[in-house]
């Protein structure tokens, strides 16, 4: 609009996100009033990308941006063949319309799986339990749903439990056949992280899905680490009515994707305490949540579905021994299966975790 500076434009995306909102991360811009800014506006937006955290900020190439390449006697421009080529492969990058959380032209039904942790038996249980069809071939599996339902997991497929290979396979399979829809849990964070070579420590778990995956091929292993790389910190599905996210999200958060959004989706709120087992004491965000959209989270096991305001916490502590529980939408029905035992001895009372 008239009057309205590139400047202004960035300083109102810093006063949304936050001077740290864009920490570790990029920043890309795109929409009508990019495409409209001349070039020293776009210079100004990037450059102020570093006053929101940001490592840096970038916008994709269009003819604007070639004719400025192209103008005036730049020593370090491509001319000629050069320049032809730099066009051509230019405009081809796009940027993408949608974010890969915002989902919301899928309306299901889903059936939304708690934390399963390497659980894979009960994991094949409870699909068989849902109506889902799971079929191995070797170390392949095809996974056949109801007609017109999708699956969706909460995050934390692996450490703790005994099947970690199997667990990702499945969720490969289903997420790669379409079937299926994943978001990042904070296992499945440090989990990429050791795969790509981090000096970690191998606690909470880890040390499982660590022994498990070194009997497996380096093949395998590089399409865990992509798989586990791409996954969103959330999911908005459903014409909007519908949030999947590991350890929950704050309404006001929707539509983001920044540092403080991904850490809220990874690990919930805290309120900076530590309870008696040295663990920080959760903020329980749930209460302050108006009913609307339904949220649908795990992170903090309990031996029941914590359900307030309309949120979900589906995470059952199947690995330690409780039960793997899929909630139905839009039936907001619970089915779960019992786990065969308990596989891993949680450092705190599994018992002493209900809200």
């Amino acid at each position: 609009p008239e009057g309205i500076a590139a400047k202004d434009l960035v300083l109102a995306i810093i006063r949304k996100l936050g001077a740290s909102g864009g920490t570790g991360y990029v920043a890309e811009y795109y929409g009508p009033a990019i495409s409209q800014m001349e070039m020293s506006g776009r210079m100004t937006v990037c450059n102020m990308s570093i006053e929101m955290g940001a490592r840096a900020g970038m916008i994709a190439p269009d003819t604007k941006t070639m004719a400025y390449i192209a103008e005036g006697d730049r020593p370090f421009a491509p001319k000629g063949v050069d320049y032809a080529r730099l066009l051509q492969k230019s405009l081809t990058l796009k940027t993408d319309s949608e974010e890969a959380f915002d989902r919301r032209e899928l309306s299901g039904p889903f059936d939304i799986v708690g934390d399963v942790h390497g659980c894979c038996e009960e994991l094949e249980e409870l699909l068989a339990e849902l109506g889902y069809d799971v079929a191995w071939s070797g170390e392949s599996v095809t996974v056949t749903p109801p007609a017109g339902r999708t699956f969706v997991f909460v995050g934390d497929l692996v450490d703790r439990g005994p099947r970690v290979p199997d667990t990702l396979r499945i969720a490969m399979a289903m997420v790669g056949a379409g079937t299926a829809l994943c978001v990042e849990g904070n296992h499945d964070n440090k989990f990429g992280r050791m795969l790509s070579g981090a000096n970690l420590k191998m606690n909470h778990g880890l040390q499982a899905s660590a022994d498990q995956m070194a009997a497996e091929m380096p093949a395998f292993k590089a399409k865990a680490r992509a798989f586990v790389d791409s996954l969103p910190p959330y999911l908005w599905l459903d014409g909007g009515k519908l949030v999947v996210a590991h350890a929950g999200l704050k309404e006001d958060m929707l539509g983001l994707d920044n540092g403080k959004v991904r850490s809220f989706a990874l690990y919930g709120e805290t309120t900076g305490e530590t309870d008696g087992y040295g663990f920080p004491v959760r903020r329980n965000w749930a209460l302050e949540h108006d009913g609307e959209p339904a949220i649908v989270y795990g992170h903090v096991a309990a031996p029941d579905v914590q359900a307030i305001n309309n949120t979900w916490c589906l995470d059952t502590g199947c690995c330690f021994g409780g039960r793997l529980t899929a909630l139905r939408w839009p039936e907001k029905e619970l089915v779960s299966v019992a786990a065969k035992r308990a596989y891993y001895l949680p450092e705190r009372p599994f018992a002493d975790r209900a809200r």
